[in-house]
């Protein structure tokens, strides 16, 4: 039998001799990380709540701006029929002094104009509020009442002037004053979806 020669691992470790560490994982342990099992039930419950919350604070708006059910009072036409009357007057005002800064001889046409510029922009309060009351929308009740206390002074001062445009002044304030008392009346309010608290 031939002897064998002595090798690098068959070779005796002297005493002291630091032991190198041991690279790996042990026995029977392995090296692939777990799954991670997906999480189900309690969370996707939660992410389904904020959107089931929103759905009624979306629709809100909406219903608030819808027009109420049921026939339109009388008192709501004739209050929507005098402020379209009012701005379609203001409108061929607004034209006429516009005409006449352009195309006349006043003694300040860039005043004529901007008088009949301005006239025009103010028409567009009655004409929204006369559609919005027809429509039974409730904002326009505000820009309704806010063009009657608006053509007081404007009547008032017709009124003074004398001559002719007394009676335009006396059609005025009869106008503003009954379009006001028709917009306060309970049945005008009611149809427009205000309750006492929003009158």
């Amino acid at each position: 039998m031939s002897a064998s020669l002595p090798t690098r691992r068959n070779l005796p470790r002297p005493p002291g001799a630091p032991t190198k560490p041991v690279r790996g994982y042990a026995a029977g342990v392995s090296r692939k990380k777990p799954a991670k099992t997906p999480r189900t039930g309690t969370p996707k419950a939660k992410a389904t709540q904020p959107a089931t919350k929103a759905a009624p604070a979306a629709e809100a708006p909406e219903a608030a701006d819808a027009a109420p059910v049921g026939p339109r009072p009388v008192r709501l036409t004739v209050a929507a029929a005098l402020a379209a009357v009012e701005g379609l007057v203001l409108v061929g005002f607004g034209v006429y002094v516009l005409i006449m800064g352009l195309a006349g001889d006043p003694e300040s046409p860039q005043q004529a104009e901007t008088l009949g510029v301005t006239v025009l922009a103010l028409a567009l309060l009655p004409l929204l509020a006369a559609r919005g009351l027809w429509l039974r929308r409730r904002w326009s009740r505000g820009p309704a009442m806010i063009t009657q206390l608006m053509a007081l002074p404007v009547a008032w001062t017709l009124v003074q002037n004398g001559g002719g445009l007394i009676i335009i002044g006396l059609l005025t304030a009869i106008a503003a004053v009954t379009v006001l008392g028709m917009l306060i009346n309970p049945t005008a309010t009611e149809a427009l979806g205000i309750g006492p608290r929003d009158a």
